[in-house]
Formats: structure tokens, C-alpha cells, sequence
């Protein structure tokens, strides 16, 4: 595995399922916790790593609003958003479409013009500055109902910045069904926004299918109930319907019990597109280079294994063509160089 780790670090990649606010890295967490000490997060970043112990999937999402609660101000977005570019360029992440909440931070007193320029700041230096390509996927936070919804359509589209691709689902399953957010999606998709909603990490298959039916889901994030309908992993394997899957947070939520239990394989050999990402990497411990590690014991891959998991992200991405094309040849230029070493 010394190998295969060294071969990952290295290795061209896209991420297609990564939380803005949840990929603060412990010093951009407590560097935020001290701007705002009426905040109960630790400052002490090594304190973070208990505080980001979590004992299911409801006191995850406790935590994580605590952490959205220090992103207050345009220059507290920006900052995190470019420190998680630079986070991404130190892994030789080429291009990643980062999940955005925008609600969270408008409804907290942010102006709404302000953070579109903060985002798209930061995404504009981190193309120049780190070689990363980023774009948005504004995601309603399910917890927060109709409203959030109403609201997070609007911003999408009627103030839609240059870097946003998708509009998604996120927070809780349990509780919050798919079909009542039809018509958010529906005005999304109709101004050429891409559907890619949360379904079946904490729930049954039948949520899968209310995304793909009811959402036109084009990607799912998680699906990892998936392997319990086999009909509906013939649908996502025929129609290419790619799962964001996310290893090690689905073990931190407690959504699946142990990492020998991870439905990953089974998705893989019904012939499901498969991508490997992080989720909300520091909160878990992990980052991309390690859900690639996690993948290789899983599935037994070599670094041609690893390298086609690579590309079927590039593949799931809505990159443009010639950016898919680059990002394909920079990661075979990348695996032959290597075996030929």
C-alpha cells in the first residue's frame, strides 16, 4: 500500500461530492472560532478532533451547523473558500464542484450579492493561483424545509453566479422527503442547473427513486442503500447515473456500521458509475487522497484500478468536453509515467 499511497497522492483528480463549509481544515475552523469567540468550537485545533467525534448522523449535523455559524461575514467566505482550493491543489485535485449552502449564510445576515462576489472571488484566484477548477453546487439544506428551498431556488437562479453548475438536496434524509421539492428542482433545471440531490445514505432505496422520479436526479449523492434494490442498481448502471460515494463519512454518521460492510463493491459489480470523495473531510479525518486508499482496499485496485476510478469522476463531472479531455490525458500521461518507472 506505501506504493499505491504515493501513486494517489500523485495522481490527477476530480471531486464531485465535497461540502464547503464541512472541508474547513482544523486551522481555518479555529482561525474562524477566534473571530467569533461567542461560538462554542474549540479554537485549539487539536480539540477539534474530539469535538468532530460524532455518535449518528443527527449530532453530525448539530456539529456541522456550529461550524456554518462562524462563516458570518464576505471575508470569512472568502477565506474558506480559498483555503479549501489550496487544501485540494496540496492533493492534486484538478477540478472539484463544491456543495455551497447559501441559505445558511444569507439567512444569517450575510448580503446575498456579497457572497456570490466572495465565492467567486476566491474560485477566480484559485483557478490562477493553485491550478484548481472549481464550481458550485447550491444545495438546499433539507433540515430547513420549504423555505430554505424557495429561497435557495431564487438565489440560484436569479442571481446565479458564473461558477455554479447544479443545484442539490443535503441534511437529513429521515423526515425530510424528496418528492416536496419537486418544483424547486424543476425551476433549477429549467435555467440549465444540473440535478444532483442527497438520497438513500440514511434512508431505503425508495429514496433514490424519488430523486431520480420526482428530482431528475442526474448524479445521487451517496446511494448507499442502493445494493438493497437490484432493480434500481440496473437503472443507475444503464442510464449511467453516477454515485457520489463517500467512504469514511458514511462511517462517521454511522450510516454504515463497519468499513468491511461499505456497499461499495457491490455497486461497483452491478455496474454502477462509482466516484470516491471526501464529503466533509477534516470533520471525518480523512480527504480525498485517503477515500482513494479507503476505495483500493475495498475493491483490490492497482494503479490502473485507481486510475479508472479517477476517470469515472471526470466522466460523472459537468466540466466542459475539452476540460474532461485535459484532465483524462493528465491522468494516463500520469499512471504510464508512473508504471514505466
Amino acid at each position: 500500500m506505501t506504493d499505491l499511497h504515493s501513486f494517489i497522492a500523485g495522481l490527477p483528480k476530480a471531486e464531485l461530492h465535497v461540502h464547503h463549509v464541512g472541508s474547513a481544515s482544523p486551522r481555518i475552523v479555529s482561525e474562524l472560532a477566534a473571530r467569533h469567540p461567542d461560538s462554542k468550537v474549540p479554537t485549539d485545533p487539536e480539540a477539534l478532533a474530539d469535538y468532530f467525534t460524532f455518535t449518528d448522523f443527527a449530532h453530525f449535523i448539530e456539529v456541522y451547523l456550529s461550524v456554518v455559524d462562524l462563516v458570518r461575514t464576505p471575508e470569512d467566505v472568502r477565506l474558506l473558500t480559498y483555503e479549501v482550493a489550496r487544501d485540494m491543489a496540496r492533493q492534486n485535485i484538478r477540478y472539484a464542484e463544491l456543495t455551497v449552502t447559501p441559505y445558511s449564510s444569507t439567512r444569517r445576515g450575510i448580503d446575498e450579492h456579497a457572497f456570490m462576489a466572495a465565492i467567486e472571488d476566491a474560485r477566480v484566484a484559485a483557478e490562477n493561483e493553485l491550478g484548481v477548477i472549481l464550481r458550485w453546487c447550491f444545495d438546499i439544506p433539507g433540515e430547513a424545509g420549504l423555505e430554505a428551498a424557495e429561497e435557495t431556488a431564487r438565489l440560484a437562479v436569479d442571481l446565479r453566479p458564473e461558477g455554479l453548475v447544479s443545484f442539490g438536496l443535503g441534511g437529513p434524509e429521515i423526515g425530510v422527503p424528496r418528492p416536496q421539492f419537486k418544483p424547486y428542482f424543476d425551476r433549477a433545471r429549467a435555467a440549465g442547473l444540473r440535478s444532483v440531490p442527497h438520497a438513500g445514505e440514511t434512508t431505503g432505496p425508495q429514496t433514490i427513486w424519488d430523486a431520480l422520479n420526482d428530482l431528475g436526479a442526474e448524479r445521487i449523492g451517496h446511494g448507499t442503500s442502493s445494493v438493497q434494490d437490484p432493480e434500481l442498481l440496473k437503472h443507475l448502471a444503464e442510464h449511467r447515473i453516477a454515485l457520489e460515494v463517500c467512504p469514511t463519512s458514511n462511517i462517521a454518521t454511522r450510516a454504515v456500521e463497519r468499513l468491511e460492510d461499505h456497499p461499495l463493491k457491490q455497486m461497483v459489480e452491478a455496474g454502477v458509475l462509482v466516484t470516491i470523495n471526501s464529503d466533509d473531510p477534516p470533520m471525518f479525518g480523512s480527504d480525498l487522497n485517503n477515500e482513494y486508499a479507503v476505495a483500493a482496499r475495498l475493491l483490490d485496485l492497482d494503479e490502473r484500478g485507481l486510475a479508472a476510478l479517477a476517470k469515472n469522476a471526470v466522466e460523472a463531472s459537468f466540466l466542459d468536453e475539452a476540460g474532461k479531455a485535459r484532465i483524462t490525458e493528465e491522468i494516463d500521461t500520469y499512471t504510464e509515467q508512473w508504471l514505466a518507472r
